[in-house]
């Protein structure tokens, strides 16, 4: 709950609500987030171009999918830009936000997911989105990584690279948004992350505590009751943390893959990505919101599905090899690990 000090007074309530513009400025934020991405893919890459789909929703909005298949690097590389709207929310957007009920919706943001083809290369996963529904409105998203094989420096790098963003902006936020990103990212069945983590956000609309998600009793509630509600933070301000990561995306990402893309292997190792991809399709069918959101809301079916990998194995009752670089992986880096003060001695 707010003190008093904390709530706005009624002249100055006007600036937590969303701007007249609001809508139409986010919107073109996520598609310049969209260029920009791939465009350094591209040259990234080197060799893959990226296809450009334009599709329409009949019910309201559309969108640009972007897809690059057999480069150098990525075996496949989907960046997504949507915008729709419609009457009411979908449920899955409703169970959490139930004071959005009866009103029209607007949702904007740009997803992507990066496969490339070499083990050694992590899996990576991006999603900033803007919701309105009447008086309310947040935004969310995030990013992680997953690798493969096990590279501590690289999992630093990528936090280190995204806390800085979000330090620019409430010293609090990026371990709530850690915490965050390890409990969503979890695959209950096999009771292990997705990968190394990264942020996950969700329901910010500068009200209360960092943290909003359905876990009153996991370690980002924890962390963020510890901290306290923060004084109210207006739509600018959010908006601004929300630019700040997304455009950290390449400098957080692109390092490890110039690091990495170059390692030779071979088919121990590819069968390996192959079978640990597996995981990433378990996750996306079962848990993920996006694309319970995409389904639930008459999306492109094809657009909401192109986080899936090309090609994918499973295997049963796979073992990794004790004191492999396999097992390290399960052992280390599929559990959550404070990556900013990840030391050498510690691998």
């Amino acid at each position: 709950m707010l003190t008093n000090s904390q709530t706005p007074t009624l002249a100055e309530s006007s600036k937590f609500l969303p701007a007249p513009d609001a809508q139409v400025r986010v919107s073109q934020f996520m598609k310049q987030l969209q260029d920009e991405i791939t465009q350094a893919l591209e040259a990234l890459d080197g060799v893959g171009k990226f296809m450009e789909d334009s599709w329409e929703r009949p019910e309201g909005g559309g969108g640009r999918s972007r897809v690059l298949r057999d480069g150098a690097i990525f075996e496949q590389a989907g960046v997504n830009f949507s915008e729709v709207w419609g009457s009411h929310l979908p449920p899955s957007i409703l169970a959490q936000r139930p004071e959005a009920t009866g009103h029209g919706f607007y949702a904007t943001g740009t997803s992507l997911v990066l496969h490339p083809r070499n083990p050694y290369v992590p899996t990576v996963h991006l999603n900033y989105r803007y919701f309105e529904a009447g008086p309310v409105w947040w935004f969310g998203g995030g990013a992680d990584l997953t690798p493969y094989y096990p590279f501590a420096e690289d999992a630093a790098h990528f936090h280190q690279t995204l806390k800085q963003a979000c330090d620019q902006h409430h010293p609090e936020y990026y371990p709530v948004f850690k915490r965050w990103c390890d409990e969503y990212f979890y695959l209950k069945h096999r009771d292990e992350t997705r990968g190394v983590g990264g942020l996950f956000l969700d329901y910010q609309d500068g009200q209360g505590s960092i943290y909003r998600g359905p876990n009153p009793n996991g370690e980002a509630a924890i962390y963020s009751n510890q901290v306290g509600a923060l004084p109210p933070r207006t739509w600018e301000e959010l908006f601004a943390l929300v630019q700040e990561c997304g455009k950290a995306f390449v400098p957080a990402y692109e390092p490890i893959v110039k690091r990495r893309h170059g390692i030779e292997y071979g088919d121990r190792q590819r069968n390996f990505q192959l079978y640990r991809r597996g995981r990433y399709v378990e996750f996306n069918l079962v848990y993920d919101r996006g694309t319970i959101f995409g389904l639930q809301t008459n999306g492109r079916t094809e657009s909401i599905l192109m986080s899936l990998p090309p090609l994918v194995r499973w295997e049963y009752g796979y073992q990794p090899e004790p004191n492999s670089p396999e097992a390290e992986l399960y052992e280390t880096f599929l559990k959550p690990q404070d990556w900013i003060n990840w030391t050498i001695n510690q691998q």
